[in-house]
């Protein structure tokens, strides 16, 4: 399975799906820091033409996790009533957060970072596709890709991700497990998958390997 028709096909799935939030397919990519949602969501928005939001724009240094009510008033409540979302994007070099942005209620929005399928925000998704790769292993990636300046910031955020994993999961509740190959992605059917018309995986694209 190819890199370019695995996303395409799963595209066109999400593309199937029935609205969420108004008019918006909003689809979330979850996973442990360093798993490869940031990736992973720019290719797959790419194949959609679709806008995505990067979590990391609505978290703090003071509020890592404790962005709720910033995404559902700045974000949810006017996607869900076809109005253009202002959010104000965090400045992660200058502790501050800048002048808002615009995101669109585009047919497809593309929600990605830790925490996109936390339970506040299961109701308007349209699916939950969660990144594939342990904790411990996301963590060293994600130590090299931020370099040792980062260390003491890496060592406060994996006691705050375990936390917010254990008390609000995510996994559980996704529809489809995304894994990296050297050839693309492995698309797995999630613990929530039910049969169902616009499924993005059928059992027989489970079965692959990604060869």
């Amino acid at each position: 399975m190819t890199d370019g028709t695995d996303l395409d096909r799963a595209a066109a799935a999400l593309r199937a799906l029935p609205p969420s939030c108004g008019p918006v397919r909003l689809i979330a990519v979850d996973g442990h820091a360093g798993s490869g949602k940031s990736t992973f969501a720019a290719r797959l928005a790419g194949r959609l033409d679709a806008p995505v939001l990067h979590l990391d724009d609505l978290a703090s240094h003071e509020e890592l996790f404790a962005w709720t009510e910033r995404m559902l008033g700045e974000v949810i409540g006017p996607l869900s009533r076809d109005e253009v979302a202002r959010y104000h994007p965090y400045d992660w070099n200058l502790r501050t957060f800048g002048a808002p942005r615009e995101l669109p209620p585009a047919p497809v929005v593309l929600i990605e970072g830790v925490g996109a399928g936390r339970r506040a925000l299961r109701p308007f998704l349209a699916a939950l596709l969660w990144m594939e790769r342990g904790p411990e292993e996301s963590w060293v990636r994600g130590r090299h890709r931020d370099g040792p300046a980062q260390s003491e910031f890496w060592d406060e955020w994996t006691v705050a991700e375990t936390r917010h994993f254990a008390d609000d999961p995510s996994r559980p509740f996704a529809g489809t497990l995304v894994r990296e190959s050297p050839e693309g992605y492995e698309w797995l059917s999630g613990p929530s998958v039910t049969a169902g018309p616009n499924q993005i995986i059928t059992e027989r694209d489970d079965a692959r390997t990604g060869n």
